[in-house]
Parts: C-alpha cells; sequence; structure tokens
C-alpha cells in the first residue's frame, strides 16, 4: 500500500510518499480502507518538533531521537472497513466509518489497523455520518472532539457570552458551531480573510485581531476559548466576567505537556490539559451532524501524493478551518 513515510524530523521536505507493506489486523481490529484523512497544526508541529528545547527533548524521547518511530503521521481519517477480526462484534464489512487513531496515527495511508473498541489513548472509532462525504467526516474527528471537550470543562450554559480565539481553524470552526448549540452569543476573533465564513457558520460577532484587540475593547464573556494555545495574558483573563473561565486549547499540540499555570483571581479560573477522547462524544458529534447543527469547513483539498504541499500551505496560518488530503476516491 501507498503511505506518506515521516524519514525524519525536519521541514515538509522529509515527508516520502513510499510503498508499505499493507497491516493485517487483529483478533479484535478492523482493517480500514482510508478514503480521507486530514493534515493539522498538530502534525507540523510535530514533523518539525516545533517546541521549546526542554519539551523537544521529552518529544524525542518519547516518539524517537533522530525521526518518529512511528513514521506514519495523520491524526483523523474516513474510510470503508474492508476486514474484521474474528472477534470483532461491533462492526462488518463494507461499514463507512470515521476515527481518530490518537498517538499511534497512521492516518496518512491507504489502509489503517484499528481496534474495534478503545484501547488507552488509540483507535477510536464510528459509524460516519450519513450525510457526509468522506472528506468531510474525516475533518471531525480532532477539530470536533477538542472544542466539545474543552466547552464542556467550561460548563458552557444557554445564554451565556462566549469568545472564541482563533476561531478560524479545525477546532474553533467547530467551537464555534457547537457553543451556538448550547445556546452561546458567540464572538469570533481571527483574521480578515476568515470572517465572512465565521459569520456563515453562525458567529454573532467577528473582531479582525489585526485591528482590534478584545482585552482591551471593554468586552466581557463568561467563557474565552482560546484556541491560539498562549497562556493567558493578564488583560485576556480581565476580560472575564466574573466566574468566568478561560479554556486554552492546542491545535499543535504543546499544551498537552504544559500545566495550569496562571492563578486564579477574583473567581476566575483558567482550564488546559489533555483531552480525553471518548467514542461516546464522537458519537454524540455524528448525532449533530446527521440533525443539521454542525458542519466541516474545508479549505482545501490535495491528493496523497501531495501531502507534503499540504503540511505547508497548513503551516501558513492561512487555512479557514481543515486540510483534507484525499486518499482513495
Amino acid at each position: 500500500m501507498k503511505a506518506i513515510i515521516c524519514t525524519k524530523w525536519g521541514s515538509a521536505d522529509v515527508l516520502e510518499l513510499r510503498e508499505v507493506e499493507k497491516p493485517v489486523p487483529k483478533d479484535n481490529e478492523v482493517l480500514i480502507r482510508i478514503c480521507a484523512t486530514t493534515v493539522t497544526a498538530g502534525d507540523c508541529e510535530l514533523r518539525g518538533l516545533k517546541f521549546s528545547p526542554a519539551l523537544r527533548l521529552l518529544m524525542r524521547i518519547g516518539f524517537g531521537f533522530r525521526g518518529p518511530r512511528r513514521k506514519t503521521l495523520g491524526q483523523e481519517l474516513a474510510g470503508e472497513i474492508e476486514a474484521v477480526g474474528k472477534d470483532v462484534k461491533l462492526y462488518r464489512q463494507g461499514d463507512q466509518v470515521f476515527a481518530h487513531p490518537g498517538f499511534g496515527m497512521g492516518a496518512c495511508a491507504e489502509y489503517i489497523c484499528l481496534p474495534e473498541e478503545p484501547k488507552g489513548m488509540e483507535g477510536l472509532l464510528a459509524i460516519k455520518p450519513a450525510n457526509m462525504t468522506y472528506e468531510e467526516a474525516a475533518a471531525v474527528p480532532t477539530g470536533g472532539l477538542e472544542a466539545l471537550h474543552h466547552l464542556r470543562k467550561g460548563n458552557i450554559q444557554s445564554g451565556q457570552k462566549v469568545l472564541i480565539n482563533g476561531a478560524g481553524g479545525s477546532i474553533g470552526t467547530f467551537g464555534v458551531q457547537l457553543a451556538k448549540h448550547f445556546g452561546a452569543e458567540v464572538t469570533a476573533v481571527d483574521s480578515l480573510q476568515k470572517l465572512d465564513m465565521l459569520r456563515s457558520i453562525g458567529a454573532d460577532r467577528v473582531i479582525d485581531y489585526t485591528q482590534e484587540d478584545f482585552t482591551k475593547n471593554g468586552g466581557t464573556y463568561d467563557i474565552i476559548f482560546d484556541v491560539i494555545g498562549r497562556s493567558p495574558s493578564s488583560q485576556g483573563t480581565e476580560s472575564l466576567k466574573h466566574n468566568g473561565c478561560y479554556l486554552l486549547a492546542n491545535p499543535r499540540l504543546s499544551l498537552m505537556f504544559r500545566g495550569q499555570r496562571t492563578p486564579k483571581r477574583s473567581g476566575r479560573k483558567v482550564i488546559c490539559g489533555n483531552v480525553i477522547y471518548k467514542t461516546e462524544d464522537l458519537v454524540f458529534l455524528k448525532e449533530l451532524i446527521e440533525a443539521g447543527k454542525i458542519k466541516s469547513v474545508i479549505d482545501r483539498r490535495y491528493p496523497l501524493e501531495q501531502t507534503a504541499e499540504a503540511h505547508r500551505y497548513v503551516e501558513t496560518g492561512h487555512k479557514k478551518g481543515n486540510v483534507v488530503v484525499t486518499v482513495a476516491q
């Protein structure tokens, strides 16, 4: 089978299309023919080891010194089950699924084996939304699960005012739609070229961060959902109402290794940390999609052989929503 191999840590130039051995499912696994995957900011950050020196060392220890031990990147996918292990009960050949392979990655290839049920941080799997294409469904797991996790951690309530900083990416676009679903009034912050798209998915107000600083315009919010992934400034937390919540998410993975560092002030709190992916949450997103409540935002599509170019585009920081890699028709 064909797969994109990350030969070593570095720029997008380290990615190569190669023929590798097709995996064989274990008794508790399904073999998925991948139809689409994505390139996320997290993929690019990991490939380039774009971390602080200390964190870079930890990443080398965990993932490999000279290059990744698991050489096929890719954190989300959609495809069709081609074969099932003898102990699999929930799925059958021909089922259309979407999935998050977790730290095992491996989605940037023609095939992958995943366990029928989650195994630690790997193998989250569910039936694909019936009203989505494979490309649309592949863009759901990472951004959708991240946004859902953080908004729930913030105990989002109907009628609250929510600001999403960095709303135009994969997590942010799902965050806007989920916050609206939960009944919030949403202010979306991003660059000028993304503002019309953010209005189209439900944002009540949009802010071009190059023209206006939300921390200085006097607005206050019950929840600030910061997808940019930087530690909040004092001005940022001061934009919270009493008992407000500052949520830190990070599509580049680094906050998974960063603890909460900002002290509570005036009842305000800062929440960050690992996202625990759950099958029931993926099913919840599927139900919202089939009910027409949320959708994927896709900026560009690339064929598998142009995955390196997709990485280069994502690294520009200009993508709107998601960048999809089409693996098979």
